[in-house]
């Protein structure tokens, strides 16, 4: 099995109190990974982590082997899309992602070949300020896309969607698992990470719970949802 990213007794403390400790998985290529817990379990710290943008007080966070910071080129290993990664909104959808592709030195027909796969061609002459917030959705999955990444870090991007759009997204992230790539999702949307997620970490601080989809609905009667309430009460 080829591991994309792990996580090794990853620690970060802030001031007293640590933000996470000890976390401890795997996301391999072909598997769709949901990282889910209440608001300040951690989820964030552990994305920004792995690719780079904090460093880990203890343990280890690594992607193909390697920290982020030290891939050449980052974004053709791994595409990432986190909340407050904002667009300039004076910017069109189309001139945005030619800047991450000049950015990444990708292929300059990716810009194209992305908008027709996030369904913002017809928009991409359009100033971010005019998107809904479904459509800004789209297009920071498709800045995460441009380098023509094998791994994908997603925070939350079924927020804002249709349900066309999750649909959407359902399919996308199928595919790209099942083409080799993988994707490490941080949701609330345990419903829709139930239809498209092969594993499941549950977090709060520490890892509360760790197996797949259908381990995690064995113990909630045949529910994501009723799993993640269950082991949360269990943690209290």
């Amino acid at each position: 099995m080829t591991i994309h990213a792990s996580f090794e007794a990853f620690s970060k403390r802030r001031g007293s109190r640590f933000a996470v400790e000890e976390l401890t998985f795997d996301v391999a290529a072909g598997r769709v990974v949901g990282l889910i817990g209440p608001n300040g379990a951690g989820k964030s710290t552990a994305l920004a982590g792995l690719t780079g943008l904090l460093e880990a007080t203890s343990g280890r966070a690594t992607v193909f082997g390697t920290d982020y910071r030290s891939l050449r080129r980052p974004a053709t290993k791994v595409g990432v899309n986190l909340d407050g990664m904002d667009v300039e909104p004076g910017l069109t959808g189309r001139r945005h992602l030619k800047i991450c592709q000049l950015a990444v030195g990708a292929d300059p027909g990716n810009v194209e070949r992305i908008l027709e796969l996030v369904d913002l061609a017809a928009e991409g002459n359009k100033k971010v300020r005019d998107y809904s917030l479904g459509m800004r959705q789209r297009l920071g999955i498709a800045s995460a896309l441009v380098g023509s990444p094998e791994m994908l870090v997603l925070d939350e991007p079924a927020n804002g969607l249709d349900p066309e759009g999750v649909q959407w997204l359902r399919r996308f992230l199928r595919d790209f698992a099942a083409s080799g790539g993988s994707a490490l999702v941080s949701s609330h949307q345990l419903m829709e990470l139930e239809q498209v997620a092969d594993e499941v970490v549950i977090l709060k601080q520490r890892v509360l719970f760790r197996g797949t989809i259908e381990e995690a609905k064995a113990l909630g009667a045949g529910s994501l949802e009723s799993a993640y309430f269950k082991i949360l009460e269990g943690a209290r």
